[in-house]
């Protein structure tokens, strides 16, 4: 729920695995020649983003004592959570696929980052879960509304 300390802790999960993948990944100097390693990085760059910012607002309704409870205020986080967690879970996927292709299927790790694509997309897997518990809890707050 937003501006409970459970919806902080996992805002923070989401920013804390999304910016580990989005270093990883970035530490890898052949991820921009494959789309799906760029997609990954938009995608979890936008995780980051949208993640520090409802953190911080669940870090201000907790010190200030305020209630984040209104109608809008949780349509704007399911709808928000909806769209980053889907869009962190084809980046997910899509990078998932082609990490199976080179270390599987062309067998070229020895040329490739593989352990960091792999961890990269590890870690963005996980960051979509923490952004979907995120959208489920909002999305059912909002529906019982």
């Amino acid at each position: 729920m937003p501006g409970t300390c459970g919806g902080l802790g996992l805002r923070i999960a989401q920013f804390a695995f999304a910016l580990v993948s989005l270093s990883i990944m970035g530490s890898a100097d052949d991820f921009p020649s494959v789309t799906a390693f760029r997609y990954l990085v938009a995608a979890v760059g936008l995780q980051c983003f949208w993640s520090l910012l409802m953190a911080l607002m669940d870090a201000y309704a907790l010190l200030v004592r305020r209630s984040l409870r209104n109608c809008r205020i949780i349509c704007l986080f399911a709808v928000g959570d909806g769209i980053t967690s889907t869009i962190t879970f084809a980046a997910a996927s899509a990078s998932a696929g082609i990490t199976v292709l080179i270390s599987d299927d062309l067998h070229r790790c020895a040329w490739n980052h593989c352990a960091r694509f792999e961890s990269a997309t590890s870690l963005a897997f996980i960051c979509w879960f923490a952004a979907l518990a995120s959208f489920l809890v909002n999305f059912y707050s909002l529906a019982s509304q």
